[in-house]
């Protein structure tokens, strides 16, 4: 490999703006009714999908919230008494069936 080097490069913000601010063609997997309505709209406006499609994603990043925000709700805990009906099996499917059935 004559003639050839591998050399490190230190990309900086202002490098890295540069190798993403030319057009780059890229494809997308769009829901049909989507991108019919989105061509439609393109059309009405007189711009091109493209134009359409970047505003869109602009107004979208520009929009971008924070992380949600969690809301701690607490569970209501029955502290009642009470329990099972005596001689019943707790451990038993068929004690605790036979039980409803005896409400009924």
């Amino acid at each position: 490999m004559s003639g050839w080097s591998a050399k490190a490069v230190l990309v900086t913000p202002f490098h890295y703006r540069i190798l993403y601010s030319c057009v780059m063609k890229t494809t997308l997997d769009l829901n049909d009714q989507l991108l019919a309505d989105a061509k439609a709209l393109a059309a009405q406006q007189r711009t091109s999908l493209t134009r359409l499609i970047e505003e869109g994603l602009q107004l979208r990043l520009r929009t971008k919230t924070g992380p949600a925000v969690r809301v701690h709700r607490r569970l209501p805990v029955f502290k009642g008494r009470g329990g099972l009906v005596a001689g019943v099996d707790a451990s038993s499917n068929k004690a605790m069936l036979a039980a409803l059935d005896d409400d009924a």
